[in-house]
């Protein structure tokens, strides 16, 4: 019954998440051409508001938690689990005072209204996972980018998103290059869950009523691992992994 009844609700979905991401796009085009960063920023954020505010038509829940003060003005290397699209929006939103920018396939910087011009003018890498030739540099660029520019890194470490909740190994090449590139980054592991579940029939329709929660862990200071940074991505995977609910 809940899933034929998501049918109708999903187109409803469907078309406000592609009308917002249609009308957001001249918005981003114009503050980012006519008022520069700040401007475009803000755009971005109402973006990532309102598509949040689109996937409450599916019933779907947003809680983030975090207990800790995290100072802005220095650069975050945010590390977190991945399971859907729908961690994104919300931990940009969430995370908007820490300016989040994300590693991304290359993929998605074309075709995509808003997405697109977003990931390829806010700050974003484009990665093409198939070749370490492009992927290395553009990945250590984007870590010298945080680092001067006092920027919050997200970065999914499974390298692709988990279908079931179920967490992946983590790859750790791109971590490495971040805490080279991010010498005096402030490490944020954060554990989604539930963000699977808008997908547990496909993607049509969606899954109604879902509840999807971050949380925030304890943030630790890279420089203090600075000899023992395998310890660190184990301690940051344990972390994350033990506050997955699957």
């Amino acid at each position: 019954m809940v899933k034929l009844l998501s049918y109708p609700i999903s187109i409803v979905y469907y078309l406000c998440f592609f009308l917002t991401l249609v009308v957001f796009h001249p918005i981003q085009w114009v503050c980012f051409n006519w008022f520069g960063y700040s401007a475009h920023k803000k755009s971005v954020d109402f973006l990532q508001w309102s598509l949040m505010r689109c996937a409450n038509i599916l019933g779907t829940r947003f809680t983030f938690k975090n207990p800790y003060e995290i100072e802005t003005g220095q650069p975050l290397i945010i590390v977190a689990n991945h399971q859907s699209l729908h961690d994104i929006y919300p931990l940009t939103w969430f995370m908007r005072k820490h300016h989040p920018k994300f590693i991304s396939k290359i993929e998605l910087g074309k075709g995509i209204p808003s997405v697109s011009y977003n990931l390829r003018h806010g700050g974003a890498a484009l990665i093409d996972r198939k070749n370490p030739r492009q992927s290395l540099p553009a990945i250590m660029k984007f870590g010298e980018y945080i680092e001067t520019n006092k920027r919050a890194a997200v970065i999914f470490p499974e390298g692709t998103r988990s279908k079931n909740g179920t967490p992946k190994p983590f790859q750790t090449k791109g971590l490495e290059i971040l805490f080279k590139k991010v010498p005096s980054a402030l490490i944020v592991p954060v554990s989604i869950n539930n963000s699977w579940k808008m997908y547990k029939y496909g993607k049509f329709p969606m899954g109604l009523g879902n509840h999807i929660t971050f949380t925030v862990h304890k943030p630790l200071k890279l420089s203090t691992f600075a000899l023992s940074q395998e310890s660190l991505i184990n301690n940051i995977e344990t972390t994350i992994k033990e506050h997955i609910n699957y």
